[in-house]
């Protein structure tokens, strides 16, 4: 079977880039390992509702368009939204269909699946960043006692073990899942590694308000000193919740989770930790007032209208002397819950593309090898290429980088069926009263402004 891109992942990254290639004329498929928004189904907790607000969650032709603007998509809504979004567009998505290999192939790459191979000149991996759990190699050396798991296995603290819990890592998913499972009556004890910390909402906007409207969401990857840096920053410590409440390490022990430094290794049955809890907690709110002076003078020089005046939050308090060493038996530890990151799942891919590290080479989502393109990486190419909200744009500078690419480069496109524009998808509606059409997100280049917000007026 022979097209002109192969699209790996019809998650809301693959579906947004399906959108571009379409609207750019330029055949393709898009293949898709089990059904459309697969992780989103299979590999989140049952609990989980997405960090950012439903204004926000704003795909190449489909906005929002709701009553909740300011709710958070429950999994199940997010499901449905990108499974509505692949109807609307016309994705041509091939389903339980599984990538084994890609590999060079003469004019392009060959991709090998389990219903069969194609040959094309370009392909797209957009099968995710969160497929494999970062687990550190100290794990190995736990008690066979303790029981261990990732969010991407964990569903409800039901499924724990009787007793207590450590959580390992601070950052998002780490700290949902400590307050989750010690709203459930259980003992948490949370290990702090480096963390982001920022309120959910602040003179009374959400936090991703203000972040999409001072532009930071929009900073493009040739814009930061460090962006291999950048790029391996924590997520933020938010939750998406009704009552809109904070999840900062100040709420946590305020309801009785334990805090503890740096998980650095294991030795006799004890956990130990590192010193640097103060120093890590004085850093993140150190950061997080950076950047609400940063939002005050956004504030001033942009907005006439009233806002609630600005304000400092408490400091995260810490014990003076937090423990080095955890007894996890004598503590009535049973469960350690591995919140240490994630990571994505090449191991298919046969191309010379990665770095000492294992680590995909790429330059804003051009891959190191001709026709190569990959999508939802974070920070990929803007600071908001990881969400639902960045794929739009990204995904119009690829395509553009790709058709240009085809029309110069050794995938010199074809003319014919291949050049035709696909029926499916080309300039069709999104139907009921949640999602409008509107023209794909403009990209940005380097320093310049490109962005289409569809959030609510202040």
């Amino acid at each position: 079977m022979r097209t002109t891109t192969v699209v790996i992942g019809a998650g809301h990254a693959g579906l947004a880039m399906s959108r571009c290639l379409t609207d750019r004329s330029i055949d393709h498929v898009v293949l898709e390992r089990g059904q459309v928004a697969n992780s989103w189904k299979t590999e989140r907790w049952d609990s989980l509702r997405l960090l950012t607000p439903n204004w926000q969650s704003r795909l190449p032709g489909y906005d929002y368009q709701g009553n909740e603007p300011d709710g958070f998509r429950t999994m199940q809504e997010t499901v449905r939204y990108i499974e509505r979004y692949a109807d609307a567009i016309g994705a041509p998505v091939r389903t339980e269909t599984t990538v084994t290999s890609v590999r060079p192939d003469p004019g392009g790459y060959l991709v090998s699946t389990n219903q069969g191979t194609w040959r094309a000149p370009s392909v797209v991996l957009a099968s995710g960043a969160c497929n494999l759990p970062s687990i550190p190699s100290v794990a190995s050396a736990l008690p066979v006692s303790i029981r261990q798991i990732s969010p991407l296995d964990y569903r409800n603290p039901d499924q724990l073990e009787p007793g207590g819990v450590l959580v390992v890592g601070a950052s998002a998913s780490g700290i949902q899942i400590a307050d989750e499972i010690h709203r459930a009556g259980r003992p948490v004890t949370l290990s702090v590694g480096e963390h982001v910390r920022v309120p959910r909402s602040y003179r009374g906007r959400d936090i991703k308000w203000w972040m999409d409207s001072v532009g930071l969401l929009d900073e493009f990857y040739t814009e930061v000193d460090s962006i291999e840096r950048v790029r391996r920053l924590p997520s933020l410590q938010l939750m998406g919740s009704d009552d809109r409440r904070d999840s900062d390490l100040n709420q946590l022990t305020a309801r009785g989770v334990r805090l503890v430094g740096r998980l650095v290794g294991f030795a006799g049955g004890k956990a130990q930790f590192s010193g640097s809890l103060g120093h890590l907690c004085a850093l993140a709110d150190l950061k997080m007032n950076r950047l609400l002076e940063r939002i005050d003078q956004w504030a001033a020089d942009h907005l006439d209208e009233e806002l609630e005046p600005p304000c400092r939050f408490e400091a995260t308090r810490v014990e003076p002397n937090p423990p080095l060493l955890l007894d996890l038996v004598a503590n009535g530890i049973r469960t350690i819950v591995w919140a240490t990151g994630f990571r994505p799942d090449y191991s298919w891919l046969d191309v010379p593309v990665f770095d000492p590290k294992g680590r995909l080479k790429h330059d804003g989502g051009v891959v190191a090898s001709p026709g190569l393109y990959v999508m939802g990486l974070p920070f990929l190419r803007r600071r908001k290429s990881s969400l639902i909200d960045g794929a739009g744009a990204d995904a119009m500078d690829l395509s553009g980088h790709l058709e240009a690419w085809l029309k110069t480069g050794d995938g010199r496109r074809k003319t014919g069926e291949q050049d035709r524009t696909r029926e499916t998808g080309q300039g069709r509606r999104a139907t009921g009263d949640e999602e409008r059409t509107r023209e794909s997100v403009p990209g940005r280049g380097a320093g310049t402004q490109g962005r289409v917000s569809s959030r609510p007026s202040p």
